[in-house]
């Protein structure tokens, strides 16, 4: 079977598992039915709906200091057209993330930037997305405790893994920023760990020279811009909560903000997960189990994990046509051509 007939398969399977789980087994683990949903749904008025959509475009508004402070000569405008490009491509397909990284290459591209700087917003941006997802049910075990709500063994256990996971990428980021030794070590690790990937295609550098060279790269932007990025994730992750509050608040379930919180991170830890398209089923199942295991009411709380899925996930679609249609009116300039080393060895390990 070819490569892309692969892909094909992984994305159909991806989609089906998708609806099987919003359609059969969302009811089900939540244990109510599709018709108390949407009773429940109906109870939200326009307002309440153009607040939350209003909080949304603050939340992403927040991303862009991520973006600005990972691409130098970004402006606020064009971070926030790129993110919601990159996020509209990511949310309709299985393993989106790399079709929507590459949405944001192309994009980034066509105003002038180069290979290397791109390569290199990518890298930390992903390692401060991934940190932050990771940070959030360690944040959650904290509110739980100062609340006094109780610690459930399936949440600290996932605060556990995460918090080691957490360490041991933030340890390797560290050593690769602080030491060359180090760098020098972790991608000569990563070039015999990834060997077998790259014996049919030919590659103009190894992995451990190419993170020497991007070591220096990482080190400008972070050195510059951590402060920046770390306040983008804050205010992103922040208003998506504050929306999340405010939607089971709209349905009926008002729950101590520490539990509310913990059901919180559990979705977003698992939108990381690339088997369905941006975690569609997963999250939503794995949230309202959460919810009602902890006294929520069951239509209640499926229907406001229903609703932060449309407006965090699916409204995010046609905020990224319309993305897509300001890109294709903004004046393109013609950037690098990736005409050093390093550029084309970021496109040959792909």
């Amino acid at each position: 079977m070819s490569t892309r007939a692969k892909q094909v398969l992984r994305a159909v399977a991806g989609l089906a598992l998708a609806v099987a789980l919003l359609g059969w087994g969302f009811p089900r683990f939540a244990k109510t039915t599709w018709g108390e949903v949407f009773e429940q749904v109906q109870t939200v008025s326009w307002w309440q709906a153009s607040g939350f959509l209003g909080l949304v475009l603050v939340g992403l508004g927040c991303y862009t200091l991520t973006f600005t402070g990972s691409l130098p000569g970004l402006s606020s405008w064009r971070a926030f057209i790129v993110n919601i490009c990159g996020s509209s491509v990511s949310n309709l397909l299985p393993g989106g993330g790399a079709v929507g990284l590459a949405a944001t290459y192309t994009i980034l591209r066509s105003w002038g930037f180069k290979n290397r700087d791109v390569s290199t917003s990518a890298i930390v941006t992903g390692v401060w997305n991934t940190l932050a997802r990771i940070a959030l049910p360690i944040v959650a075990i904290v509110m739980l405790w100062v609340g006094n709500d109780g610690l459930p063994r399936s949440l600290t256990s996932a605060a556990l893994a995460a918090t080691i996971s957490g360490l041991a990428l933030f340890g390797a980021f560290v050593a690769i920023l602080a030491s060359e030794r180090a760098a020098q070590s972790i991608g000569r690790t990563l070039d015999r760990a990834l060997a077998p990937l790259f014996r049919r295609r030919k590659r103009t550098m190894s992995i451990d020279a190419l993170v020497h060279d991007m070591r220096h790269r990482i080190n400008d932007v972070v050195r510059t811009g951590w402060l920046k990025m770390t306040l983008g994730m804050v205010g992103f992750f922040g208003f998506y909560y504050l929306l999340f509050v405010l939607i089971m608040n709209s349905v009926g379930v008002f729950m101590p903000l520490g539990i509310l919180f913990a059901a919180f991170a559990i979705g977003r830890l698992i939108t990381a997960v690339g088997i369905t398209p941006g975690g569609v089923g997963l999250t939503e199942s794995a949230t309202v189990v959460a919810l009602v295991g902890w006294g929520a009411d069951t239509a209640g709380a499926a229907a406001g994990v229903f609703l932060f899925s449309i407006f965090t996930h699916l409204m995010e679609v046609p905020l990224g046509a319309l993305g897509w249609f300001a890109w294709s009116l903004s004046p393109r300039v013609k950037g690098a051509t990736g005409d050093d080393e390093t550029d084309e060895a970021v496109a040959s390990v792909r």
